[in-house]
């Protein structure tokens, strides 16, 4: 007979939360730092799962389709790095669209080429980003609602796990992309390590118990 663990012994459900290594000549890239210190928190009763995937298109999908089949997550941040932003990006729409300004991390320069062959020209991102926007500034962080991922691979990864989860196979779990700011020593505009760290985390636990976002017309969102 096999047993059946019991409740107090099986893992919580888990959070994947990714992070981009350091691109463009930069020694560090704050969202992964950021993912790192969560990386084993527990939020909303689900353990935080913090992962790096490479800033290079094509094996940046593929690192995230491996993380999300070796933990099944309930829901699914992905993070990156935006330079010239002040404040939290809670990204609305991925496009299909791969247009690199400069060469990913393994040189690739792609311009004008499709994320998915055949795919939807764009994805809407399955957070509830207004209820987080919402949260965020009552906290006193930074943040906005971004209407452009751009075309690099942030944006890249982002339409690829919509994607993902627009299958069968992943209904039920939510995603999107959540643009961080540099760190000081990186340059201006910037946020300290710690207040992303704390952004990030209020977001997740609003992300996993909001069930509907809330309307604009609530309240003065943008």
């Amino acid at each position: 007979m096999v047993s059946t663990p019991s409740p107090a012994l099986r893992s919580p459900p888990s959070v994947l939360v990714t992070g981009f290594d350091p691109f463009g000549g930069s020694a560090v890239n704050p969202s992964w730092q950021a993912v790192q210190a969560l990386d084993g928190r527990t939020i909303a009763g689900h353990r935080i799962v913090g992962a790096e995937v490479p800033t290079v298109f094509g094996q940046s999908l593929q690192r995230l389709r491996v993380l999300m089949e070796q933990h099944r997550p309930r829901l699914v941040v992905c993070t990156g790095q935006a330079g010239g932003r002040g404040a939290l990006s809670l990204e609305r729409v991925a496009i299909n669209v791969n247009d690199a300004r400069i060469a990913d991390n393994a040189g690739a320069q792609p311009v004008d080429t499709a994320i998915v062959e055949g795919g939807p020209a764009a994805y809407f991102t399955g957070l509830p980003i207004k209820a987080m926007l919402k949260a965020l500034l009552d906290a006193g962080i930074n943040a906005e609602v971004s209407q452009t991922a751009g075309t690099f691979v942030c944006n890249h990864v982002f339409y690829g796990l919509m994607h993902l989860l627009a299958q069968p196979a992943w209904q039920g779990v939510r995603g999107g992309l959540v643009h961080v700011p540099f760190l000081p020593e990186q340059g201006q505009p910037s946020m300290h390590v710690d207040q992303i760290v704390q952004g990030l985390e209020l977001a997740i636990e609003v992300a996993l118990t909001t069930e509907h976002d809330i309307r604009k017309e609530a309240g003065a969102l943008s």
